[in-house]
């Protein structure tokens, strides 16, 4: 039995074949039920800039070294109570793929959105984690 249940196994043994490694907090997201009031309450009422948009179901806002994320794209989790925070990762597929050998609990399969690459999965309690590994800077 794993230290989280019968149904994650956990192990010296398996923490000697890979250990993720997590290099930051990648940014923090809050779901929102109206992404355009959200939008203007981000940009016109705080003043942040918005630097990323995925098909206006994600947008980030970027506040010193930290991102700021609002998403009508998280099912399932009511917008005031819950966030998210996204753990990045140097190699996204090989600590999923690790993470599911342990049995967790994946709400959203690894994706690509020409930004980064992530995933969501739950915690032991339910609470909802991210994967993520940004793409290397375009050059200019």
């Amino acid at each position: 039995m794993g230290i989280y249940g019968s149904d994650i196994v956990v192990g010296r043994d398996n923490f000697a074949l890979m250990k993720p490694r997590f290099s930051g907090v990648s940014f923090v997201v809050y779901p929102v039920r109206d992404m355009a009031r959200a939008r203007l309450f981000y940009d016109s009422v705080l003043g942040l800039k918005e630097t990323a948009n995925w098909e206006d179901k994600w947008i980030e806002f970027d506040v010193g070294s930290a991102t700021l994320a609002i998403t009508s794209f998280m099912d399932g989790v009511v917008p005031a109570h819950a966030a998210a925070v996204a753990l990045e990762t140097d190699d996204l597929d090989k600590v999923a793929a690790h993470l599911k050998q342990q049995g967790v609990k994946f709400l959203m399969e690894p994706a690509d959105t020409g930004v980064c690459h992530f995933a969501r999965f739950e915690d032991s309690e339910g609470n909802q984690l991210i994967l993520h590994e940004k793409h290397g800077k375009p050059s200019v």
